[in-house]
């Protein structure tokens, strides 16, 4: 039995959209201020290799800024004093820097027993100390640079590192490296961490374990607004045994409030300062990285959504595409778009567009307005919309017409 007021699936819904700044205005030309306005509230972006439209941490700023200069991720990331970093803070992310002294103790379990790549430092610890000798004379470097250049095998993408490789990404997961960037071919620049994070967070206290996990937890219900137990936890992939003590406490404080999610079995929990509006007239793109759609169960509870990343599913089998994006259409998801950047051709293309149940009349021509700024943002020149799916017709329609029709 959950305990609390009860909330709607409309109102938790709205809870969670405000919370991930959907409601905050766009502006003609974002700036810095706005860009940390919107990491504040997503808390972490995601990283992903994948490049068939945008890299996934470049998108949520997007879909909630809208068109924006994307050297303002390049200097919050690389220019100091640094503003974000890259950890494994839900995957492979970037997070706030002055998180860096509460993830020590994830660095510590990394230390102790890392994952795959851990029986590399076991059987070559005189490599470690080779490769942070390497790394403080070099400054800056990729596994391919310290492994002089020999090219990897492509048949998996993990399994086969190289040592250097395997060593590199145990000291990055158990702090004694960081990432000081990424070359054009998306590879992480490791480097000392005195050397990439700011000290007063490098030389900061560190947290106990308990003050850690209620700070982590704390942000991810800031940017959850409300969610349960579970939802909060993933967010910044928190082990049960930290999570449960950390609610206690933000419930004892009073920062988080028991409450009943219609459609949720499991105890919610709402921030005391997530907002409740009336309404709201989002209008975006979701990437499939995006925090918003991490949970899949939640996204399916609360936007009666249901959806799958189909790149790795066999072509023949896939139902919408390869690279699909929900669409956000004032408090709903209202449809999904395959997508893909034909740079080389200058052109968005949209090889299929599926209306979901119940979408508004305007779905394509909305749809059409964000795809136009997509592609401008992209610096692609026209969109193309192929045959496949429901909406497919009108949105080709909504997109020749072109803006104000």
């Amino acid at each position: 039995m959950t305990d609390g007021p009860a909330l709607s699936r409309a109102q938790a819904r709205r809870i969670a959209l405000v919370a991930q700044g959907f409601r905050d205005p766009r502006h003609a030309v974002p700036t810095m201020r706005t860009f940390n306005r919107t990491l504040a509230r997503t808390a972490v972006l995601q990283i992903d290799s994948v490049n068939v439209l945008q890299r996934a941490h470049y998108m949520p700023l997007f879909s909630r800024m809208g068109p924006y200069d994307t050297d303002l991720l390049r200097r919050a990331s690389e220019q100091r004093p640094r503003l974000i970093v890259e950890y494994w803070a839900h995957v492979a992310a970037f997070m706030p820097v002055e998180l860096w002294p509460h993830m020590r103790h994830r660095m510590r379990s990394f230390e102790e027993s890392g994952g795959f790549e851990w029986e590399a430092v076991r059987h070559n610890p005189e490599l470690v100390d080779t490769v942070l000798a390497q790394v403080e004379e070099r400054g800056p470097a990729t596994a391919r640079d310290l492994d002089d250049g020999l090219p990897r095998r492509k048949d998996h993408w993990g399994w086969n590192w190289s040592s250097t490789k395997k060593v590199l990404e145990h000291l990055f997961a158990s702090g004694r490296l960081a990432v000081a960037g990424r070359n054009t071919a998306f590879e992480r620049l490791y480097d000392l961490p005195e050397r990439v994070i700011p000290r007063e967070h490098l030389d900061a206290p560190e947290p106990t374990v308990e003050a850690a996990s209620v700070e982590l937890l704390r942000r991810a219900a800031v940017a959850h607004g409300v969610g349960t137990e579970f939802d909060l936890r993933d967010y910044f992939r928190m082990r049960p045994e930290l999570t449960k003590p950390a609610l206690a406490t933000l419930v004892e404080s009073g920062e988080l409030l028991p409450v009943r999610i219609e459609g949720r079995s499991h105890q919610g929990y709402l921030h005391r300062d997530a907002a409740l509006p009336r309404r709201v007239h989002a209008r975006a793109l979701l990437s499939p990285f995006d925090p918003l759609m991490w949970r899949r169960e939640r996204t399916e509870r609360l936007f009666d959504f249901h959806y799958r990343i189909e790149i790795y599913v066999p072509e023949p089998d896939r139902v919408h595409g390869y690279y699909v994006l929900p669409f956000l259409l004032g408090d709903r998801i209202v449809g999904r778009v395959d997508l893909k950047a034909d740079r080389r051709a200058g052109v968005l293309r949209v090889p299929g567009a599926f209306a979901e149940p119940g979408a508004p009349e305007e779905t394509a021509h909305e749809l059409a307005a964000e795809l136009r700024d997509l592609a401008s943002w992209l610096d692609l020149a026209d969109i193309e919309v192929g045959p496949r799916g429901d909406l497919a017709g009108q949105l080709a329609v909504a997109v020749k017409a072109g803006p104000g029709a």
